[in-house]
């Protein structure tokens, strides 16, 4: 089996973002139990590698409303870099995927690929044989059999650490065919070190994410998204009442849910930043805490109101604006 990291499925401990805890430790309590895909395996990639996730989320701090939908927020690969020393590069397929994969393992190189939850068992109760929804895992080791069929895969996705074999290896590989001729390759990223640089630790790991956060801090949306935002619900909402509950989940997922595990995400920076030593402003961390919660209400009641057919409230979104605006000028005052 090629396998980079010395770890089993079994016994993996999460990254406490994602619940996870030492021996003795009580588990963290969380508004959002996951983010989105590509954010929660790389959360879990990097803690799988040793590496402290939360030092590279000041990115966090930049999403907006893009028209229609939140920002579907991602580390940036340069983020990564500078404070890991990992480089982030797109693969180009042109055989089969399992191969490729095994090859990129073999050489220390895990692989970031959206596949189809249909066939990862990770997900069984949501999409696992029922529905066939692209999410992207980080394969760190793989056993392609000689017949180039076969095999056995273990993977981040989501909030951990697991395994798939059997039919599973086939399909979620296709390794007997396409289904169709016009089905499209997956985006396939791989994960290499950076020459000649080091991940920064302990106390330069911190300089090094202040400076991620004052370079994101000029990168905060110049109006308010919240005030944007409010208009274009009031807006969608007629049409989501008339609408089912499976237009309820791909918009929640394009917007409350968004901003709602972003600006958690962003609340938790700001706490290990305080952990970590940092004079951080109380009224920030709160605010971005207290509008990830208030959305997680609001997401319920959208929820009820769709299979009502009742009108909602959504006055919990001017009050998000006046935190969103408490919170980036109380950070912009102290970092600049």
């Amino acid at each position: 089996m090629a396998r980079i990291l010395d770890l089993d499925p079994a016994t993996y401990v999460r990254h406490r973002i994602h619940g996870g805890a030492r021996v003795g430790e009580a588990a963290p309590e969380r508004i959002w139990a996951e983010t989105n895909c590509y954010t929660d395996v790389v959360i879990e990639l990097l803690h799988g590698m040793g590496f402290e996730p939360m030092a590279a989320l000041p990115f966090t701090l930049t999403i907006d409303l893009d028209v229609d939908q939140w920002t579907f927020f991602k580390f940036p690969h340069a983020d990564v870099e500078r404070l890991y020393a990992l480089g982030i590069h797109e693969l180009a397929p042109w055989r089969g995927l399992a191969t490729h994969v095994q090859e990129q393992v073999a050489a220390g190189r895990p692989v970031l690929v959206e596949l189809d939850s249909c066939f990862l068992p990770d997900t069984v109760g949501t999409a696992y044989r029922t529905a066939h929804v692209k999410s992207t895992v980080a394969v760190n080791a793989i056993d392609l059999d000689a017949d180039g069929v076969h095999g056995t895969m273990e993977y981040f996705h989501n909030q951990g650490y697991h395994a798939l074999a059997g039919e599973d290896f086939v399909d979620v590989y296709q390794t007997t065919g396409l289904v169709h001729p016009r089905m499209l390759p997956p985006y396939i990223e791989f994960v290499k070190p950076v020459p000649r640089q080091s991940a920064l630790r302990g106390p330069t790991l911190v300089d090094g994410s202040l400076a991620l956060l004052r370079h994101h801090l000029a990168r905060v949306p110049v109006a308010n998204p919240f005030v944007a935002f409010d208009a274009r619900f009031q807006a969608d909402l007629p049409a989501l009442l008339a609408s089912d509950i499976a237009v309820f989940h791909a918009y929640s997922f394009a917007t409350l849910r968004q901003y709602g595990a972003c600006f958690e995400l962003a609340d938790t920076y700001l706490g290990w930043l305080r952990e970590s030593g940092v004079d951080v402003p109380e009224r920030a961390s709160s605010a971005f805490g207290a509008i990830s919660s208030a959305t997680k209400q609001l997401q319920f009641q959208l929820a009820r109101a769709m299979v009502r057919r009742r009108g909602l409230d959504v006055t919990a979104l001017r009050t998000m604006a006046g935190l969103w605006d408490d919170a980036m000028g109380d950070l912009v005052a102290r970092f600049g």
